[in-house]
Parts: structure tokens; sequence; C-alpha cells
């Protein structure tokens, strides 16, 4: 199971993370990943001038709104695959 977890902080959350989450979530259902990956939140990271903050099994990435797709290619389907 790929944990991938999203910062739901005030600066993350001004910076998209809803729909960072939202789009991972419609992502992951696409995809038939239910059971493979794990969508979680969290509140800040420390890291905000970095937002919005997301990690895969404790790895950071800095994601917007924008780049999610990408992100989720690169980062969870290679890991799943």
């Amino acid at each position: 199971m790929i944990k991938v977890t999203v910062c739901i902080g005030s600066s993350c959350h001004i910076k998209g993370s809803r729909q960072v989450v939202e789009e991972l979530q419609r992502l992951v259902g696409e995809n038939g990943l239910k059971d493979k990956v794990e969508l979680g939140g969290t509140f800040c990271m420390g890291r905000c001038k970095d937002g919005v903050c997301v990690t895969v099994d404790d790895e950071f990435f800095s994601v917007s709104p924008e780049t999610t797709e990408e992100f989720f290619r690169s980062e969870v389907l290679a890991r799943v695959s």
C-alpha cells in the first residue's frame, strides 16, 4: 500500500490543497487503485513556502492543482506498476 499524505494546513489550503486532494481522489478511482493507494491529510508539515506539501511514503513533494496529474503519473502510478 502506497501512502500519499496531503497537507491541509492554512498555507497549503490557500495554495489549493483541496483541489489537489480532489484530483488525487479522482485519479486513484479512475485507475482502480483504491486498494493500493491510501490517501490521507495532515496539518502543517513545516514547509509552508513549498506548498502544497505532499508526501509519498514519507518522500516530500511540492504539488499544485495544475501539476497534480503529472505528479500522480510520475510518483504514484510509477510505484504501483
